[in-house]
């Protein structure tokens, strides 16, 4: 069971990192398809079972944030991944702010990547020794 959870829970981060991009590629090109029903919508869907997918892992593991540093190095970023890509994708005035917030966020999810495989909570900078 935890190892079928573990996967959709990879699949729900491809997902939504993929999912992500695109609406970047539609916002910065100015597409009609980034206010189209669905592209509102399936995010969402999507999100709700990547979080649920994690909260259930998490359960099974017994690997809490504030308890295990790797998770909530994992939560943090995510708090600013979702600012991030509010600012890109809603929230910026600007192309430039958007574009700057868009590569932030994907610069973010990166990291909470490289900290989910390495459960390091420095994630890539454990390896150039920044932190």
């Amino acid at each position: 069971m935890y190892l079928a959870i573990k996967h959709l829970h990879i699949l729900c981060a491809i997902l939504s990192g993929c999912g992500f991009v695109l609406q970047g590629v539609w916002m910065m090109r100015r597409s009609h398809w980034l206010d189209h029903r669905v592209t509102r919508t399936l995010p969402h869907v999507i999100d709700t079972v990547f979080l649920g997918s994690a909260i259930t892992l998490a359960t099974l593991s017994g690997q809490y944030p504030f308890v295990a540093p790797w998770v909530t190095a994992k939560v943090v970023g995510l708090v600013v991944y979702i600012l991030l890509g509010a600012l890109a994708l809603r929230w910026g005035r600007t192309m430039r702010i958007r574009v700057f917030s868009l590569v932030a966020a994907i610069t973010t999810f990166s990291w909470i990547v490289s900290v989910a495989l390495s459960k390091n909570p420095a994630g890539y900078f454990a390896l150039t020794g920044v932190l």
